[in-house]
C-alpha cells in the first residue's frame, strides 16, 4: 500500500471532553480515532508505546506513527512477501519505543530499531513462536540488552539484540533457552528490578493455567553484553505459584500492568500492579515488597483478588432480551485504578480495588473482532485495535471516588490523599476521628478532629468527659493552626484556654516531682521530669507561634494564678514586654539578665526607668550600653548618675558617670547645660583633693566659648569644695580678673595670680598694672627675706612696674642697697627717656617749619596753558569757555565738563548737593549768597583731577568701546 504524503494531520487522537469537576460524566469515554489517510488493507496487529503507534498491515506494511508529530509516518516494508513469510501476527514494542520485534505466522521473525526504516531478520530466533517478552528494565537503551522471550511451546529464551550496520553480524549475540514450562503457552512475562538492586530481579511467568513468581539474584554480565544472565536463575530459585483453572480450554490468556503514574512526585516504592487474564476471570493485585527474596514466601501473591467473568452483567438483544454468557473476556488493560476489559464488543472498566464496574459500553457489534486492547505504559493513554478501526480509551478524573473506597476500607491517609476539596477532606478528617475514638485512641484522633468541621463543643467534650487533657490539647493546638486569622474571637479563646491547660499540666508534673509520687502506672520521676521539661518547649513552641492570639492581661492573669514564674517570665519575653522581664531579673538582682534584656531594647523610657539601679550595681556595664545608644537623651540619665556618685569614693578616672557625660560631650556633642553642669558637679564633689580633671574640662570649654555650663553655678561649687584653680579660672573666664587675682592670692598662689594678672595686657593696660600692682603689694608684705628679691623678679615679667610703683609698698626700715641696682637702672632708664623727648621735639619743629613753607607757596602755583589746548572730555579748545586747570598735573576741563564727571563718579549725596547749586546758581542774582554757593560749587567741582582721582582707577573696569561707539571704527 502505497501511502500519499499528507496535507495536514495524518492522524488524529480523540480530544477530551469532559469536564474533571463533574461527577455525573463518564470516567472513561471510547473514541473513535479519524485517520487522515485511506487505508488498502486490514491491520493485523498494532503497538502502542511512548506515544509511538505502529500498525502492521495485511500487506505486510509496517506504519510507524509519531503521536507528537502525526503527520510524520514512517512506511516501513519487511525484507520478504507475506507469501514467503505469511502474516504479521504479533508486534513486541518495548516502553520506550525503541525497539520492535516482528513475529509473523511463519515463525519469521524481525527486529527494528526506532532509528532504522529496514527491519532485520533475527535468524537464531527462527522458527520460534513468540507470545510474550520482558523487556529489560534498565531501557531505553541503544541494545535491548538482555529479555525474556516467552514461545508458544512453554519455552523461555533469554538473549540480547544489538542493531548492526555490518552484513555479516547477526542482531541477536546469543538465543539461550533458559526455562520451560509444561502448562502451555507462556502467555505472559515480566521482569523487574527487587527493591531498587541490578543484581536482583523477579520475574513473573504466566501461562493459561498458573503464573509463577521468581526472585533472586541474576548471573553477572560479561560486560560486552554477549553472556547469559538469566542461565542459572530459573535452577537455582524456586517459583511461588498462583493457581488458576484446571485447564485453558483456548480462552484468552494475558500479563499487564500498571502504567507509570502522571504524577511527577509518585513515591517511587510503590508496588507493581498486575493482572493476569484466564478463563475464569481477572485475577489482580500488587506485588509484595522484600529486602530478602529467600523469606518472602507465599506473601507475593498476598492481597490478590479474582473478578470473575459471570460478575460482568450479560449482553442484551435488540429486543432487551439478556445473552447468555459464554463468551470469555477477549482482552484486558490496567489503567491507574481500573482494569478495561473487552468482553463481547463491550468495553467494560473495573475498579481494582472493589471489583465495581464503573463503564460498561458497547463499542463493537458482533461482526468485528478486535486485535487487542493495548496500554501505553509511559503516556497513560488506552487503545482499542479492530482490523479497521482505532479507538482511543480515554480517562478523565481517574481517581474521584478512590478517596471514597479508601474511606469505607478505612485506609484513613489514603483517603486523605486523595480526597481533592475540602468537603471531602473533611469528611475523611471526621471519620477518621470517629474510628480513632472508637479505639481509644485519643491523641491520634487530636490532630485529625483538628482538621474537621466537626462541631468544635462536641469534640471538646469527649476529650473531657474522658479525661484526656493531653489530647484537648492536641486538638486545641491543631484547631488554634487552621482557624482563619480573621476568626479574632475563636482564636484568642482557644488560645487562653491552652495557656490554662499548659499551666495545669505543668504543676501537675511539679507536684508529682516533689512528691515523688507516680502520675501514671509504669511512669516513674525521671519520666515526669522528662515530661516537664517537653512540655516546657512546647508551651515556649506556642507561644512562640500564637503570640499574636494571646490577650496579653488575660495570660498574665492565668499564668499568675498558676504560680508559673517561670513561664511568666518566658511569655514577657517572647511578646517583648521588657518592664515585666527587667522588673523581674532586677528584684532577684540578677544584673548580668538584666543588661542582657537592655541590650536589646530600643525603647528610651526603658533605660531611663532602670538605670538607677543598674548604675547602682553595674555602673560600667550598663555605661557600655548607654553609649551604644546614641538616640538617648543624657538629660534623663542624669538623676541615675547623680546617685550613682553620690556615695562613690573610686578615683575620678574610674567613675563612670563622669566616663558617659564626657561622652555624650565629646562624641555626641552635646551643649546641654545640665550634661555640663554634672560633670562640674561630680568633679568638684569628688573626695580628691586633685583639680586637674575639672581643670582639663573647664580648660577645654575656653577653648570653644561661650561655654556651655552655667558660670555662675559652677563658680559657686567649687568655692563650696575649696576649688581653687577652678574658681580663679572661671573668674578669669568671666572677665572678673581683679576677684580672680584677689582669690589667688588670698591663698597664696602668687604664681596663678600673675599669670592671671597677665590676662587683660591687651584689653585694659591699666587693669593690668593695678593686678600686677596687688600681687607685687603681696609678694612684698609677705614674710622672709626672699619677698624684696621676688618683688624684683615682678619688674622683670610686666614692663608696666617701675621701681617707683614698689617703693611705697616697702617697710621704712628696708635697706635701699637691697635694691639700689634697680633704682640706678631706673634713673638711667629715664635719662634716655628724657633725651628721646628731646630728639622728638626736634624732628617736630623742622617739621612744622617745612609746613609752612609749602601752605606760603601755595599762593604762587600757576599753570601755563597754551593756545592751542583742549577741553581732556570734550576736545573742544580749552579757552573758548570757563575752564579748571591742574598744576600739579597740567590737566585742563570745562567747567561744565568737569562738573559733568564729577557728577557721574560721585556718591548719591555729592551729585544731589552739586546739582543743587548748579540749580540755584542758575536761576539766582548777582549777592553775596551766590557768591558762596559758586565758591563751594568751585570746591566739590575742582577738589580733584577727574583722571587722576579714584574714579579714573574704578574707570578700568568699563569696556573700551561703550554701547553708543560706532563699533566700526574698532574694526581691524
Amino acid at each position: 500500500m502505497a501511502l500519499p504524503s499528507p496535507t495536514q494531520e495524518s492522524f488524529m487522537p480523540a480530544s477530551n471532553l469532559q469536564d474533571s469537576g463533574d461527577p455525573s460524566l463518564p470516567i472513561f469515554n471510547v473514541e473513535r480515532v479519524q485517520l487522515q489517510f485511506s487505508l488498502s488493507a486490514e491491520f493485523v496487529a498494532a503497538q502502542v508505546a511512548n506515544n509511538v503507534l505502529v500498525l502492521a498491515l495485511a500487506t505486510g506494511r509496517i506504519l510507524r506513527i509519531d503521536l507528537d508529530n502525526a503527520a510524520d509516518i514512517d512506511d516501513i516494508d519487511l525484507p520478504k512477501r507475506p507469501q514467503e513469510i505469511g502474516l504479521i501476527r504479533r508486534l513486541f514494542l518495548d516502553p520506550s519505543a525503541s525497539h520492535l520485534i516482528i513475529h509473523s505466522s511463519l515463525g519469521e521473525n524481525y527486529y527494528l530499531h526506532t532509528q532504522s526504516r529496514h527491519p532485520k531478520a533475527l535468524s537464531r530466533l527462527k522458527g520460534v513462536g513468540i507470545e510474550s517478552i520482558a523487556w529489560n528494565p534498565s531501557l531505553p537503551t541503544a541494545s535491548t540488552r538482555e529479555i525474556l522471550i516467552g514461545a508458544s511451546d512453554g519455552n523461555i529464551y533469554e538473549t540480547s539484540i544489538e542493531p548492526t550496520s555490518e552484513f555479516y553480524r547477526r542482531e541477536e549475540k546469543y538465543v539461550k533457552t533458559v526455562h520451560r514450562i509444561t502448562e502451555g503457552p507462556v502467555t505472559g512475562l515480566w521482569t523487574g528490578l527487587l527493591d531498587g538492586r541490578a543484581e536482583f530481579r523477579r520475574v513473573l511467568v504466566s501461562s493459561g493455567t498458573k503464573l509463577f513468581h521468581y526472585a533472586g539474584r541474576i548471573g553477572k554480565n560479561s560486560g560486552d553484553g554477549s553472556s547469559s544472565i538469566f542461565s542459572k536463575y530459573f535452577e537455582n530459585e524456586s517459583p511461588i505459584l498462583q493457581e488458576g483453572p484446571d485447564s485453558a480450554s483456548n480462552a484468552p490468556s494475558a500479563l499487564a500492568f500498571k502504567p507509570d503514574s502522571p504524577e511527577q512526585d509518585e513515591d517511587p516504592s510503590q508496588h507493581e500492579v498486575f493482572v493476569w487474564l484466564t478463563s475464569q476471570g481477572i485475577r489482580h493485585g500488587e506485588l509484595a515488597e522484600g529486602a530478602d527474596p529467600a523469606n518472602m514466601g507465599t506473601r507475593t501473591f498476598d492481597g490478590t483478588k479474582l473478578f470473575e467473568r459471570s460478575r460482568i452483567p450479560p449482553s442484551e438483544t435488540a429486543t432487551g432480551r439478556k445473552r447468555p454468557t459464554k463468551d470469555p473476556i477477549r482482552f484486558v488493560a490496567l489503567t491507574q485504578w481500573h482494569m478495561l476489559c473487552l468482553f463481547e464488543g463491550r468495553v467494560v472498566a473495573v475498579n481494582r480495588l472493589n471489583d465495581n464496574i464503573v463503564y460498561d459500553q458497547e463499542v463493537l457489534d458482533g461482526s468485528q473482532n478486535a486485535l487487542g486492547l493495548f496500554s501505553d505504559l509511559k503516556k497513560n493513554t488506552f487503545w482499542l485495535f479492530t482490523p479497521q478501526e482505532i479507538f482511543e480509551i480515554s480517562a478523565e478524573d481517574e481517581d474521584r471516588d478512590i478517596w471514597r473506597i479508601m474511606l469505607k476500607e478505612q485506609r484513613f491517609d489514603a483517603a486523605l490523599k486523595f480526597a481533592k476539596g475540602p468537603a471531602q477532606k473533611d469528611a475523611v478528617a471526621t471519620a477518621s476521628g470517629d474510628y480513632l475514638i472508637k479505639k481509644k485512641q485519643f491523641h491520634e484522633a487530636a490532630s485529625v478532629y483538628g482538621e474537621s468541621s466537626k462541631p468544635f463543643e462536641e469534640v471538646a467534650l469527649t476529650f473531657i468527659d474522658n479525661d484526656e487533657q493531653d489530647a484537648l490539647r492536641k486538638y486545641l493546638l491543631t484547631k488554634l493552626s487552621f482557624y482563619k486569622k480573621s476568626s479574632v474571637m475563636q482564636r484568642v479563646m482557644i488560645a487562653s484556654w491552652l495557656v490554662e491547660i499548659f499551666m495545669a499540666k505543668l504543676n501537675t508534673l511539679d507536684d508529682t516531682i516533689t512528691t515523688k509520687a507516680e502520675l501514671v502506672k509504669n511512669t516513674s520521676t525521671s519520666d515526669s521530669k522528662d515530661e516537664l521539661a517537653a512540655i516546657r518547649r512546647e508551651f515556649g513552641d506556642f507561644v512562640n507561634r500564637f503570640k499574636g492570639d494571646l490577650d496579653r492581661k488575660t495570660t498574665y492573669e492565668v499564668i499568675s494564678s498558676y504560680g508559673r514564674e517561670q513561664e511568666l517570665l518566658a511569655y514577657a519575653t517572647v511578646i517583648d514586654d521588657s518592664n515585666y522581664v527587667l522588673s523581674y531579673w532586677v528584684q532577684r538582682e540578677k544584673w548580668a539578665e538584666s543588661l542582657g534584656v537592655l541590650k536589646k531594647q530600643t525603647d528610651p523610657s526603658i533605660f531611663y526607668r532602670y538605670s538607677s539601679v543598674l548604675m547602682a550595681h553595674a555602673p560600667q556595664e550598663l555605661v557600655d550600653i548607654l553609649m551604644r545608644h546614641r538616640d538617648l537623651e543624657p538629660r534623663k540619665v542624669i538623676p541615675a548618675l547623680l546617685n550613682y556618685t553620690k556615695d562613690n569614693e573610686k578615683p575620678i578616672s574610674q567613675n563612670q558617670a563622669a566616663r558617659y557625660l564626657l561622652f555624650c560631650i565629646n562624641q555626641l556633642g552635646s551643649e546641654d547645660p545640665a550634661v555640663h553642669n554634672t560633670l562640674i558637679s561630680i568633679y568638684a564633689s569628688h573626695p580628691s583633693k586633685s583639680e586637674s580633671a575639672l581643670l582639663s574640662y573647664l580648660e577645654s570649654q575656653s577653648a570653644h566659648p561661650p561655654p556651655s555650663y552655667d558660670a555662675d553655678f559652677a563658680l559657686r561649687l567649687c568655692i563650696q569644695h575649696n576649688r581653687i584653680n577652678s574658681c580663679v579660672h572661671i573668674y578669669s573666664l568671666m572677665s572678673q580678673y581683679s576677684e580672680a587675682v584677689l582669690l589667688a592670692l588670698k591663698h597664696n598662689e602668687i604664681e596663678l595670680a600673675s599669670i592671671v594678672a597677665d590676662r587683660p595686657a591687651d584689653i585694659n593696660p591699666a587693669l593690668r598694672k593695678k593686678l600686677w600692682l596687688a600681687v607685687a603689694k603681696k609678694v612684698i608684705s609677705s614674710e622672709g627675706t626672699g619677698s624684696v628679691k621676688t618683688a624684683i623678679d615682678l619688674l622683670k615679667r610686666c614692663d608696666m612696674l617701675k621701681i617707683e610703683d614698689l617703693i611705697p609698698f616697702f617697710p621704712d626700715f628696708v635697706v635701699i642697697d637691697d635694691f639700689k641696682e634697680e633704682i640706678c637702672a631706673a634713673l638711667e632708664s629715664y635719662s634716655r627717656h628724657i633725651d628721646q623727648l628731646k630728639v622728638d621735639m626736634d624732628d617736630s619743629a623742622k617739621t612744622a617749619a617745612s609746613i609752612r613753607e609749602d601752605i606760603k607757596a601755595l599762593d604762587r602755583r600757576y599753570a601755563v596753558v597754551m593756545p592751542g589746548e583742549k577741553c581732556r572730555v570734550c576736545g573742544l579748545p580749552l579757552l573758548s569757555r570757563q575752564f579748571f586747570v591742574f598744576p600739579s598735573c597740567q590737566h585742563g576741563f570745562h567747567s561744565d565738563c568737569l562738573g559733568r564727571k564729577v557728577v557721574e563718579g560721585s556718591g548719591l549725596t555729592m551729585r544731589n548737593r552739586i546739582r543743587e547749586l548748579q540749580t540755584s546758581i542758575g536761576r539766582g542774582v548777582a549777592g553775596p549768597k551766590r557768591d558762596r554757593e559758586v565758591r563751594e560749587l568751585d570746591d566739590l567741582v575742582g577738589k580733584e583731577c577727574t583722571l587722576c582721582n579714584d574714579y579714573a582707577i574704578r574707570l578700568i573696569e568699563a569696556p573700551f568701546v561703550a554701547d553708543n561707539d560706532n563699533r566700526e571704527e574698532w574694526a581691524i
